[in-house]
């Protein structure tokens, strides 16, 4: 899409916040994430259908909590998803000597071996508040490519392809299945992420957090296909504004499995491992439960 259209005057709010973000990104890095506790805050008041779906998720997946603590931690899961919003900024607009200082990463030992083999990497990755920027640093010492959810809105979308495309190598749309085995081919690492509910098409039932989740098994599905390696890769914050931490751990071993099932498992043991770690920093206003197993009730009202 060219520019151009996107300058009819439908669009000119949005073009106006967009500008007042790319102005508070060149605050100080603290000051950044101050704003955007605030911002959290603020829609954690003004969006109670989201608030709704975050309070049953995190019902759900940690019953062990009482209800003083589960609401302690809704409050910071929305005040890690207002300084999210500033860190996918960040990832888009600062420069690398900015950016550089703030990020260390473990393990990067897991993907250059994977790399080796040639047959390309898909980095799983899990929806994680600070995910842009984990990729961001990534992409300081390596070409990647990352697939993403298009957005409805025509200027997010020339925003959120364009921005990453600045410092990811490509960035191809979560249905584009032939473009992700052309970069599998060409020995590229490939950064997908499977733990949002897809619905029932290619989707297994495993547990995640205990309670049966759709899980999408496109990763088995590649790895038959193109011989990937798979290597799990996650993004985790620091506290005190003490930066991020990028993970890369060991390539999972015989996999796929050659049943679905167990692999989609595997994967929703992964990322509930690294959750578990930050829950806060989890994605927990998406209706990961959505779908059920025939003659279950919705979770959500």
């Amino acid at each position: 899409m060219t520019l151009l259209p996107l300058l009819k005057p439908r669009y000119w709010l949005l073009w106006a916040g967009i500008a007042i973000l790319w102005c508070l990104t060149h605050l100080p890095h603290h000051w950044q994430l101050a704003i955007g506790r605030q911002f959290g805050r603020l829609t954690y008041r003004l969006a109670p259908r989201r608030r709704n779906i975050a309070d049953t998720n995190l019902k759900l997946c940690f019953p062990e909590l009482n209800e003083t603590q589960r609401h302690q931690l809704l409050h910071k899961h929305f005040e890690s998803l207002g300084m999210g919003l500033f860190e996918m900024l960040n990832a888009w607009w600062l420069p690398d000597e900015t950016l550089k200082p703030l990020g260390q990463i473990q393990g990067m030992e897991h993907l250059d071996a994977a790399l080796k083999r040639g047959k390309g990497v898909i980095l799983l990755g899990a929806h994680l508040t600070p995910v842009e920027i984990g990729v961001r640093f990534l992409t300081m010492h390596i070409a990647l490519h990352a697939i993403y959810r298009p957005h409805g809105n025509p200027l997010m979308e020339y925003f959120m392809k364009k921005n990453r495309e600045c410092h990811a190598e490509k960035a191809i749309t979560r249905d584009a299945v032939r473009d992700m085995l052309r970069s599998l081919k060409q020995n590229k690492p490939l950064w997908l992420a499977t733990d949002q509910n897809f619905g029932h098409k290619h989707s297994v039932f495993v547990d995640f957090f205990g309670i049966k989740a759709a899980t999408n098994t496109i990763i088995s599905r590649l790895v038959q296909v193109s011989g990937a390696t798979v290597v799990p890769f996650f993004t985790q914050r620091l506290e005190h504004h003490q930066g991020y931490k990028v993970i890369l751990q060991a390539a999972l071993e015989q996999f796929p499995s050659g049943d679905n099932v167990q692999d989609a498992l595997q994967i929703n043991q992964l990322i509930e491992a690294q959750i578990r770690k930050a829950p806060e920093q989890y994605l927990w206003v998406h209706r990961r439960f959505k779908d059920r197993p025939q003659g279950e009730a919705s979770f959500y009202q």
